[in-house]
């Protein structure tokens, strides 16, 4: 395992291009893009005011910037250089902003959620859609590009509408699940509270759909029937002998290592390779359960992360009132695999694109990684203070970049032979 040296970061705002050839990063207003192989500089563009999100087009030669507080969006093209686009949202203010799947359209939510804005690059026409719901993963689109569901909210009521994504007109409006061609699948409610749904993933095999909510549970519904096949509770205490707890603990290295200064991808994997900072524990196993404040708003509770691996066969979850650990489901038998337990509160966790690896972080200058054949915490080699609060692989499961406050490196999972 090899690392870049350290890169200069605002924001976590770090990104792999969808081709796997570009490396975007910011630092205040200015957007870096690096070559993926050798992390050179290729483009510096310089942004209206400090940018608070990025995004790439699908077919990766545009990237847009979201400047929140100004309400502005601005998009530079890769193939380009001297062409670039502004949409200012003016006194409707902005929240969010995101690629529609054919890289050219351009979806803005206004402040308070009241509506979304659909900018085309292509005619430079405008759409409205109203009442999006406030939540983080209200918008998603089908494979193909072609329909839009999105999450909405109206008269204190959860609904999920179907959009035709090229021209932006409702397809169908009711509650819950429809299939394409309209007909009425399910109207599965999980129980009878006002705060509704908090999360929701598709497996990438379109075969399970599945709901976090606020009771800290997990339902699995199937792409036939529509119905809830199960259902995963997050208890405080794990009674399972059959499920593994990986226990993080602090150790202390038996050998003090020499200081010495790593030039890009230098280290080599041996340094770390028979480091485990991982106990397997005896259940029970109580967890470290926090006690969410239930009249503030926006309360920590829930199922706040939801991922499916690349092959279908785990599911990764995060129940926000037990903040330090993750949980890993067995898709296939539909029962509790895996819980990691870490020392401090998860930051953020995804899937190895290519296979069942999970990357985790937690908010130290430590990566983690598990898979069915174990799992495994890795330290940084660098200098101060490196906390990782957010990760994104590369499209070819080879790489992953480390995301901290003001910094940033790349974590090289396969190393490369020396010549």
């Amino acid at each position: 395992m090899n690392f870049s040296e350290l890169f200069k970061l605002s924001g976590l705002l770090g990104k792999f291009s969808p081709d796997g050839k570009r490396l975007a990063s910011c630092v205040q207003y200015r957007l870096v893009i690096r070559d993926v192989n050798t992390l050179q500089i290729l483009q510096l563009y310089t942004c209206l005011d400090q940018i608070q999100y990025i995004e790439w087009s699908s077919d990766s030669l545009f990237i847009l910037c979201a400047m929140y507080k100004r309400g502005i969006v601005q998009v530079w093209s890769l193939e380009q250089p001297d062409w670039h686009c502004k949409i200012d949202e003016g006194s409707a203010g902005l929240v969010a902003s995101c690629w529609s799947p054919d890289g050219r359209h351009i979806l803005n939510t206004t402040e308070f959620h009241l509506r979304i804005t659909v900018w085309s690059l292509c005619t430079k026409s405008v759409s409205y859609i109203k009442y999006p719901k406030a939540c983080q993963q209200g918008i998603a689109f089908t494979k193909d590009g072609r329909y839009m569901a999105l999450a909405e909210r109206r008269d204190c009521k959860d609904f999920i509408s179907l959009f035709v994504c090229s021209d932006w007109q409702l397809l169908r409006y009711k509650i819950l699940l429809y299939s394409l061609d309209g007909r009425l699948l399910s109207t599965y409610q999980a129980y009878e509270w006002s705060l509704g749904i908090k999360s929701i993933a598709w497996s990438p095999s379109s075969q399970f759909l599945a709901i976090g909510s606020y009771d800290e549970k997990v339902r699995i519904l199937n792409h036939v029937t529509w119905k809830k096949i199960t259902e995963f509770e997050h208890p405080a205490t794990i009674t399972n002998p059959k499920t593994i707890v990986y226990k993080e603990v602090e150790k202390s290295p038996a050998v003090e290592t020499e200081r010495l200064s790593f030039p890009p991808r230098a280290l080599a994997s041996s340094l770390f390779s028979t480091q485990s900072k991982y106990d397997i524990s005896q259940v029970p196993v109580s967890l470290q359960y926090v006690k969410p404040i239930a009249d503030r708003a926006n309360p920590k509770i829930g199922i706040g992360m939801l991922a499916f691996s690349p092959d279908n066969c785990f599911l990764a979850t995060k129940n926000d009132n037990i903040p330090n650990a993750v949980w890993i489901w067995d898709i296939q038998k539909l029962k509790l695999f895996v819980v990691l337990e870490q020392l401090c509160a998860i930051q953020s966790f995804q899937w190895d694109p290519r296979q069942p690896r999970l990357a985790v972080c937690t908010g130290n200058s430590k990566v983690y990684l598990w898979s069915p054949a174990g799992c495994v915490s890795v330290q940084v080699p660098v200098e101060g203070d490196f906390q990782i609060l957010s990760l994104c692989w590369h499209s070819s499961g080879d790489s992953v970049a480390l995301l901290s406050k003001d910094n940033f490196c790349v974590c090289y999972l396969e190393r490369e032979e020396v010549k």
